[in-house]
C-alpha cells in the first residue's frame, strides 16, 4: 500500500518554502473558524503565559532591586512598552504564543524612541512583513533568503521588511533592520531550517476533517428533526371534506394546508395519512469526535483533557499525571518566552541607565551583576489541595524541595513570603496571640502553649537570658 509513497530528502528550507504560505493561511482560517483549533490555542495561552510573570531583580542591593521591579511594572503598561500604545507586555506575550502556533513565528523589533518611561518600546510585526522578493544583501558576502539576511555561517544578521504608505500600498524600497534589534520568536527543529513553519501544520488536516464531519452531522440532525405527513389517496375517490380545496376532477387539494399546533383536519373520502419521522444518529459521532480530538491534542503534545476540558472520565491520579506531562510540553514554550523576556529586560535596564532613570555609577563595570534577575510565574490552582499540600510538606521536610523552590512554584518571592510571615508573627505577638501555636497545632488563639510565658504576665526577659517572675526573684538553679 505504501509503494506509491514518493518522498525526497531536501533541506528544511526547500521542504517548507513551497507550502509555508498555504499552511499559514489554512491555519489562520482554522483559527478564525474552528472551535477545536481555538481550544488548542487557549490551552497554550493560559498555561504558557496565564496571568503573567513577575520580575525578581537579583542585583544584591535590595533598595535597587525594589526600584527596578517597580519601574519594570510601570513599563509593562501599554503606553510605555508598545509603540502603538495598545497592548500591555503580557498581552504581547499572549499574542506571541498564538502567532507562533498559527503562523509559525512573530517578529518583535526593539525600537529606541522617545516617549514613555524609558526611550525603549516594542514593535510587533507578522512574518508576512518579511520581503521575500529581496535578493541583494546589505553586506557583501551575505545571502538573503526569505527576507532574512544570513552570513556564511547561517547566522541572521538582518531582516528586510516591506514598507507601506499610509494608504496601505507597498513602497518600492524595503527597510533593513539589524538582527540585534529583532527577536524572531519561532521554533527551530532542523539545522537547515531558516524560516518558520506553523506549529499546527501536522494537525491542520485532521482539524478540518472534524469541522467537516461536525457540519455533516449537524446537517443530518437538522434533517432528522423535520416532521412531515404524506396524504395517500385512494384512486378514483373524490369529494370535498373539511380542510381542503376542491381540485380539478373533484379531488381534494391539500397543498395549502400547513401543520399547526393542536390542529384538526379531515381528509377526503378514501385518503389516509402516513407520518415521516426520520431518526437521528448523533450519538454515534461522539466516540469518533473524542478519538479525533485526542489525536489532535497528542499531536500538539497535550492531553485530551487539557484541550477538550472534559474531565468526566478523569481521576485524581490521571489528572495529575496528565498535568505533569502537559507541563513538560509547556516548559519548552516557556523557555523560549523567558529568553525573549530576558532580552527585553536587559534592554529596558540599559535604556533606564542611559536615560537617567536609574542612577548606577558602576553599571558598566558590573553590568552582569546589575542585569541578574529571575522570573516568577503566576501560580496555578491545585487539583486536590490536601494531597498537594501534604506532598509539598513532605518534600520540604525531607529536603527534596527548598523553601525558595516551593515559593517559586506558587508564584511567590520567598523573601517576601518570609517578610509577610514575620509581620504576621510580630502583629500577633502585640495582640497576645500565639500564631505559631495556631498554625502548627501547639497552642490556641487564647494564649501560648503551656510552659511558654505570655506577654505581660509578669515573666519578662531582662536581656540576660534569665526569666524573672512577678516578684523579680530569680529561681534557684539546679546544682
Amino acid at each position: 500500500m505504501n509503494s506509491g509513497w514518493r518522498v525526497v530528502n531536501q533541506s528544511a528550507e526547500l521542504t517548507d518554502r513551497p507550502g509555508r504560505d498555504v499552511v499559514r493561511a489554512r491555519a489562520r482560517d482554522l483559527e478564525r473558524n474552528s472551535d477545536i483549533a481555538q481550544a488548542v490555542l487557549h490551552a497554550y495561552r493560559r498555561n504558557v503565559v496565564g496571568r503573567g510573570y513577575a520580575l525578581r531583580a537579583l542585583t544584591g542591593d535590595e533598595a535597587l532591586d525594589t526600584r527596578l521591579e517597580k519601574a519594570w511594572k510601570r513599563w509593562t503598561d501599554a503606553r510605555n512598552c508598545d509603540v502603538t500604545g495598545e497592548q500591555s507586555f503580557h498581552e504581547i506575550l499572549r499574542m506571541m504564543v498564538d502567532r507562533k502556533k498559527v503562523d509559525g513565528g512573530i517578529l518583535i523589533l526593539f525600537r529606541y524612541t522617545r516617549g514613555g518611561l524609558v526611550p525603549f518600546k516594542l514593535q510587533c510585526l507578522e512574518v508576512d512583513e518579511l520581503d521575500v522578493s529581496q535578493s541583494s544583501p546589505k553586506h557583501r558576502g551575505n545571502t538573503v533568503v526569505g527576507g532574512v539576511e544570513y552570513n556564511r555561517y547561517g547566522q541572521p544578521v538582518g531582516y528586510w521588511f516591506r514598507q507601506y504608505d499610509l494608504e496601505g500600498y507597498q513602497a518600492m524600497k524595503p527597510a533593513f533592520v539589524d538582527a540585534r534589534d529583532v527577536f524572531f520568536f519561532k521554533s527551530k527543529r532542523r539545522p537547515s531550517q531558516l524560516r518558520e513553519i506553523s506549529d499546527l501544520a501536522h494537525t491542520i488536516t485532521r482539524i478540518r476533517d472534524i469541522n467537516e464531519f461536525v457540519l455533516a452531522v449537524a446537517m443530518k440532525e437538522r434533517i432528522s428533526s423535520l416532521f412531515g405527513l404524506v396524504i395517500k389517496r385512494a384512486e378514483g375517490k373524490g369529494g370535498f371534506g373539511r380542510g381542503g380545496v376542491p381540485a380539478p376532477g373533484g379531488q381534494k387539494d391539500y397543498s395549502s394546508v400547513k401543520m399547526k399546533p393542536a390542529m384538526i383536519m379531515e381528509t377526503g373520502p378514501g385518503d389516509s395519512v402516513e407520518v415521516i419521522d426520520p431518526k437521528g444518529t448523533a450519538n454515534d459521532a461522539a466516540g469518533f469526535l473524542k478519538t479525533q480530538q485526542g489525536l489532535i491534542s497528542s499531536g500538539q503534545g497535550l492531553s485530551y483533557e487539557a484541550v477538550s476540558r472534559d474531565m468526566s472520565k478523569s481521576t485524581y491520579s490521571s489528572a495529575r499525571q496528565n498535568a505533569i506531562e502537559d507541563e513538560a510540553t509547556y516548559a519548552e514554550e516557556v523557555e523560549l518566552l523567558t529568553a525573549f523576556m530576558t532580552e527585553v529586560y536587559e534592554a529596558f535596564v540599559i535604556s533606564g541607565v542611559l536615560s537617567g532613570l536609574f542612577s548606577i555609577p558602576d553599571f558598566w563595570q558590573r553590568r552582569e551583576d546589575y542585569l541578574n534577575h529571575s522570573w516568577v510565574k503566576a501560580p496555578k490552582k491545585w487539583i486536590e489541595p490536601v494531597k498537594e499540600a501534604t506532598a509539598n510538606k513532605i518534600a520540604l521536610q525531607t529536603g527534596q524541595k527548598t523553601f525558595p523552590e516551593l515559593c517559586a512554584e506558587y508564584g511567590k518571592d520567598w523573601k517576601e513570603a518570609i517578610d509577610e510571615m514575620a509581620e504576621v508573627a510580630r502583629y500577633a505577638k502585640e495582640k497576645g496571640i500565639d500564631i505559631g501555636g495556631m498554625l502548627f497545632g501547639t497552642g490556641t488563639a487564647d494564649g501560648p502553649p503551656a510552659g511558654i510565658p505570655s506577654p505581660g504576665d509578669g515573666h519578662e526577659d531582662d536581656g540576660d537570658g534569665a526569666v524573672t517572675n512577678g516578684g523579680g526573684e530569680q529561681p534557684e538553679a539546679d546544682s
